[in-house]
């Protein structure tokens, strides 16, 4: 009971605390619309499952004994925040858009933003590990540890179709989208940012 908990806690705190996948997030759903927004968050949770597999695998022991793993998994990270966030900042402005469709995104693409900015990011890669290494007891049987994984993915799919619904309300994305130029800006050097500090932690 106190290992469920335990992982039930640190779970929902990783989730909720901004970072990489909150910003993508965010910029999908205000530049593309809700359907944007909840695919993203979907390819975040399915992001999540990968850390989980290669973690219940073996293959974190690899990266967590390899710091040249790390290093590279960490760069590879920084580098499509950095990619996505050139890419946004210098995005034109759009007329604000009367439906709720992902606009100038298709189902893929936000589906694989969410997936790459989550499955690449080494904040969610020692966050799985560290549960899966210290919180999950060794003993514990393989499908309650297929339950935990199942529960971190879950948990980012609820919190990030919320701030995706949030987000994209009509009125909210109205008055953001008409200074649609700094948003972009913004959210850009957002995600920029995150990359450079992914690069050089």
């Amino acid at each position: 009971m106190l290992e469920l908990i335990a992982v039930a806690t640190i779970t929902l705190l990783a989730v909720i605390s901004p970072g990489a996948d909150f910003a993508m997030v965010t910029r999908n759903s205000l530049l593309h619309g809700r359907a944007a927004g909840l695919l993203c968050a979907l390819g975040i949770a399915v992001g999540v499952l990968l850390h989980v597999a290669y973690a219940m695998l073996g293959v974190g022991l690899l990266l967590r004994q390899s710091p040249q793993w790390m290093a590279a998994v960490r760069l590879l990270g920084a580098a499509y925040l950095v990619y996505v966030g050139w890419q946004t900042f210098h995005a034109s402005a759009a007329a604000p858009p009367a439906d709720e469709g992902s606009e100038g995104l298709s189902p893929w693409r936000a589906f694989r933003s969410g997936f790459f900015t989550n499955a690449l990011n080494p904040k969610t890669t020692l966050f799985v590990l560290s549960v899966y290494a210290q919180v999950v007891n060794a003993l514990t049987p393989l499908a309650i540890r297929l339950g935990y994984g199942a529960f971190m993915s879950l948990a980012h799919l609820l919190w990030f179709a919320g701030v995706a619904t949030v987000l994209s309300q009509p009125r909210l994305r109205q008055r953001l989208l008409a200074c649609q130029s700094v948003l972009n800006r913004g959210i850009g050097m957002v995600l920029a940012g995150l990359g450079v500090w992914l690069a050089l932690g």
